[in-house]
């Protein structure tokens, strides 16, 4: 069942023609900026991968992969949740260098995902990654590279504005940053969703790192594979959505595991029968490079961007009743 709702007065500040020039405007130039600040080069992805190969990310472990049947060899393939550890072999294929790096367009199918403003079973995100040396396997890279990346965000704010200065939007280019341990003891007895929000109010853009691992309470600030981020060098871009007073996320991101710590995360999330996978054997051996890498939301950033309250004014996907029937009371058009 949808969670839709629509703030009282909302009325888009771009109609629905307007608005996707502008997304492709947004694209276009997001992606040069992050090329220029990251040194990424553009690569083609897949859609769907053979599960087998262990290359498919698991997420918060529950999600159930979209598989089906290719009739021509019988074997089956799963439509990606994301790219995190196709990326990392994909640089190691094409013989990419440290410092530089890849990014791609990734489109998912994620059937178990909540319908609400922010969320929807189809998933585009920007994927990339970079390789590292193990010299740059801290704290203060991980936070070098969130401020290229939020920079980037807000240069492409800026080009939008010169062409749209109806767009109300303002975002805080200086990133806090805190970790999920002292968010919890900041706002004890919240839920983390509570926690970002009462955060994110203040703060208005922030990064929150060390997320995958147990807190002092018992439980993550939210899952995260075992065997992509590690998680005491991972974290959460969030914005303040203004028009929906709530803190969003576009980019989930870090660097990634190393054999020491594959092998830790594996052990404390019960895993330990991914070690024969392909992929985890590649990465257990010292195979592949080290590198870092993340997801940046495609509608999640047009949404912030432009000005709009549900994730369906900017993509296309199919809703439950309950939310077309809310956007259809307020005049808000999905595509």
């Amino acid at each position: 069942m949808g969670k839709t709702f629509i703030p009282a007065g909302y009325r888009p500040t771009l109609d629905i023609y307007d608005t996707q020039t502008a997304i492709g405007i947004l694209k276009h130039t997001f992606e040069e900026k992050l090329c220029y600040k990251l040194n990424l080069k553009r690569v083609s992805a897949p859609l769907f991968i053979d599960p087998a190969t262990g290359a498919n990310d698991d997420l918060n472990g529950y999600e159930r992969p979209v598989t089906f049947e290719i009739k021509e060899t019988g074997k089956t393939a799963a439509v990606v949740h994301s790219l995190a550890k196709w990326k990392r072999l994909a640089l190691k294929r094409y013989n990419f260098s440290v410092g530089e790096g890849l990014y791609t367009d990734m489109n998912a199918i994620r059937r178990d995902e909540e319908l609400d403003n922010l969320h929807s079973v189809y998933v585009d995100q920007w994927d990339w990654e970079k390789i590292i040396t193990r010299e740059t396997r801290n704290t203060e890279y991980l936070k070098t590279v969130v401020r290229c990346i939020v920079d980037a965000i807000c240069e492409t704010l800026e080009v939008l504005k010169c062409r749209y200065p109806q767009l109300p939007v303002d975002l805080r280019r200086e990133v806090s940053f805190i970790s999920s341990q002292a968010l919890e003891d900041l706002y004890p007895g919240k839920t983390p969703k509570e926690r970002e929000t009462l955060y994110l109010k203040e703060h208005k853009t922030a990064f929150i790192s060390q997320i995958g691992g147990k807190l002092r309470s018992g439980a993550p600030h939210d899952g995260r594979a075992p065997d992509y981020d590690d998680w005491s060098l991972n974290g959460d871009i969030l914005f303040w959505h203004e028009r929906l007073g709530c803190a969003m996320e576009i980019s989930s991101m870090g660097i990634r595991v190393d054999e020491r710590s594959l092998d830790e995360q594996l052990r404390l999330s019960g895993a330990d029968d991914r070690r024969k996978l392909p992929y985890h054997r590649a990465l257990l051996a010292g195979e592949l490079p080290l590198t870092i890498g993340g997801g940046i939301g495609q509608s999640r950033l047009s949404m912030l961007l432009l000005d709009k309250a549900h994730i369906g004014e900017v993509q296309v996907s199919l809703w439950d009743d309950e939310t077309e029937k809310t956007c259809e009371a307020s005049d808000v058009d999905l595509l």
